[in-house]
């Protein structure tokens, strides 16, 4: 390009000093962009050859000093304003913070080399007044600075003012900067920054993002057929553009290089992109990821220099990966089970299958299935980028069998057997198997002891089963007890003992002789010789009679043996008096001849075995006292231990 365009427009942005002093064709890449960093509080120091102020790590610097922060918070009594991030909006990014000094100085100072010559360069920085506009009475000392391009000898090339930078109400960025043209036989300058204003109440400033870029004619890009230079689309589809561009307000000879940046890798020329448009195609195979494209341009015989080319706005082609699914479903199931569907790998989800089954949701349920709900079933997957994949998974619904009992309930007597009745499958599982012939077999023959409810298990060749139910109650047959034997002295009267536990519908003694009530459980008697009583009672459900007998021993008078022959050979070996049974209440009582009680008993059940204390008595007569109870004389006597 020729330098007489931009040095008439140069002029003329000087003539109008209302006019922007920035760029306003298209800017290279940076040759110097420093934004301070990032990161915690307080920055790491500039370098000693950047600036002659002095460094602080605190918040808050005083005349002539600096800090780099990435915030900064009620300096000087809330008089500066409160800065929560840099000009970019980082919250973490550092800018630098500047009192100035009392003498109007340069702060900031750097050195660009190996700069093309006839070539047009923008040097700017963002720059804040952080004086509250209430400060020093309103009437703060205003920031008024130099941006200066020299020669490294210290001759002056060009130079800007911001003139004095006012105050404002909320924190407030703005760009300051000019552009100029590297004269004839200059590649290297030094960029420098001055403080033209005295130090005091006021003159404080923030500093960000100091940039020096090359500066050319404005390029204008397209995509032929594209509305917008950038473009979006789903993998697997062949696609083919031709960008083109267009140059406005340069002159002379223009070189023109496309470069490329694929997923964020760096730019890089494309061999042989040389003109001012450029085809591409896209297989249906290219990777996902993001194709940035742009043109750089400069005068011919700068080209091969990147300090010295301007570049377009980005061309962009964004190729979204479709989603990577993963369908399934929890079959093989059973007629009436549940299908549960699966899937995943996207944002949304659009299900179709068999009888017209849709959902919207990535994991559907099909409650009570059937055999017709088996087959393919689609997804329509969706992705946050809008790319779509469909998928599909295979429900196989196998059928069950329907198990039946051949009664629903029924009743046996305790002990009786009942044959259980299946329908149904080609196996068989009846529980609980308690009482059963088997538990396995479709028709078992069942023994229960007590009601029971039977769950029929009938599986087919598939696993898949069904149940029924059946019923058996179990009538328990009384259990009766006519009492223990009883002894009565013939002519009085004695009370049975009968007792039924369990359920019946009736009960009656026999025989009828000598009983006051056969249909009452403890009935009188008085028969007048030995005699058997049994007891009936009729079970309930038709399950029969159970009975049971006892004995009534009948005396004719109170007879107590008068010896006993305790010596082993199982005949009379102990002194028992059967008739004491008669006598509820009687007091036994055997004594030596010296007085001594050698035997006593209460219980009809207790017989005298002829020792004492665990030693034989001595052979020979002992007495004994018997007291029969209240109304009766003690009866007394001896009997004879014979050895």
């Amino acid at each position: 390009m020729q330098t007489g365009g931009f040095n008439f427009l140069f002029l003329l942005l000087i003539c109008n000093p209302a006019s922007a002093q920035l760029c306003q064709g298209s800017l290279g890449d940076p040759i110097i962009n420093t934004n301070f960093g990032a990161g915690a509080n307080p920055g790491a120091p500039l370098l000693a050859a950047t600036t002659n102020y002095q460094y602080v790590s605190n918040d808050c610097p005083n005349d002539g000093f600096y800090t780099v922060r990435n915030n900064s918070n009620n300096c000087f009594s809330n008089t500066w304003h409160t800065i929560t991030s840099d000009h970019t909006g980082n919250a973490n990014g550092y800018f630098m913070l500047v009192n100035a000094s009392i003498q109007p100085s340069a702060f900031y100072l750097d050195t660009v080399r190996g700069l093309c010559t006839g070539t047009s360069f923008e040097f700017a920085a963002w720059v804040m007044n952080v004086v509250v506009p209430t400060a020093c009475s309103g009437s703060s000392i205003m920031p008024d600075l130099t941006f200066s391009i020299e020669k490294t000898d210290g001759t002056l090339l060009q130079s800007y003012s911001t003139m004095s930078i006012p105050t404002s109400t909320v924190p407030t960025w703005k760009q300051y900067g000019f552009f100029f043209t590297t004269p004839a036989g200059v590649s290297d300058v030094v960029l420098r920054i001055i403080n033209n204003a005295p130090g005091g109440c006021g003159n404080d400033l923030a500093l960000d993002d100091i940039s020096f870029r090359p500066c050319g004619p404005l390029i204008d890009v397209s995509v032929a057929g594209f509305p917008s230079i950038t473009i979006s689309y789903c993998e697997s589809v062949t696609q083919n553009f031709l960008f083109n561009s267009s140059i406005s307000g340069g002159s002379g000879l223009p070189s023109y290089q496309w470069q490329q940046n694929i997923n964020n890798g760096g730019w890089t020329d494309i061999s042989g992109a040389i003109t001012n448009s450029y085809s591409i195609g896209f297989g249906a195979t290219a990777i996902p990821g993001s194709y940035k494209y742009r043109l750089s341009e400069a005068q011919t015989g700068n080209i091969g220099s990147l300090q010295c080319r301007t570049v377009s706005p980005i061309i962009t082609v964004i190729i979204n990966a479709i989603p990577v699914t993963i369908i399934s479903n929890n079959g093989p199931v059973c007629s009436r089970g549940t299908i549960q569907l699966n899937a995943s790998g996207g944002n949304s989800y659009n299900w179709s299958g068999p009888s017209g089954f849709v959902s919207l949701l990535p994991d559907p349920v099909i409650a009570n299935s059937q055999p017709v709900q088996g087959g393919k079933y689609y997804v329509q997957v969706k992705n946050a980028t809008g790319c779509m994949k469909t998928d599909s998974t295979i429900v196989i619904i196998n059928p069950s069998p329907l198990a039946m009992t051949g009664f629903s309930d029924s009743s046996i007597c305790a002990g009786n057997t009942l044959q259980l009745l299946g329908s149904g499958g080609t196996s068989w599982q009846w529980s609980p198997s308690a009482g059963l012939s088997s538990a396995s077999i479709i028709n078992p023959m069942a023994t229960p002891m007590d009601t029971t409810n039977y769950r029929f298990i009938a599986l087919n060749s598939y696993g898949c089963g069904d149940t029924a139910f059946t019923r058996i109650d179990v009538i328990k047959r009384p259990v009766v007890h006519a009492g223990p034997d009883l002894t009565i002295i013939r002519g009085n009267t004695i009370q049975l003992k009968g007792s039924i536990g369990g359920t019946y519908t009736n009960l009656y003694w026999t025989p009828s002789l000598y009983i006051d009530d056969v249909r009452q459980l403890q009935a009188l008697v008085n028969p007048p010789s030995d005699m058997d009583y049994i007891l009936f009672a009729l079970s309930g459900g038709g399950c029969g009679i159970v009975s049971d007998t006892m004995h009534v021993f009948v005396y004719a008078g109170l007879y107590i043996p008068n010896a006993f022959t305790p010596n082993g050979d199982g005949r009379n070996d102990s002194w028992n008096i059967q008739i004491l049974a008669a006598y509820s209440r009687f007091d036994l009582k055997v004594f030596d001849r010296y007085g001594e009680l050698v035997f006593r008993a209460k219980d009809i059940n207790k017989a005298w075995d002829g020792k004492y204390k665990g030693e034989n008595v001595p052979a020979g007569s002992y007495v004994y006292i018997i007291n029969l109870g209240k109304g009766h004389d003690p009866v007394k006597g001896l009997v004879m231990v014979i050895r």
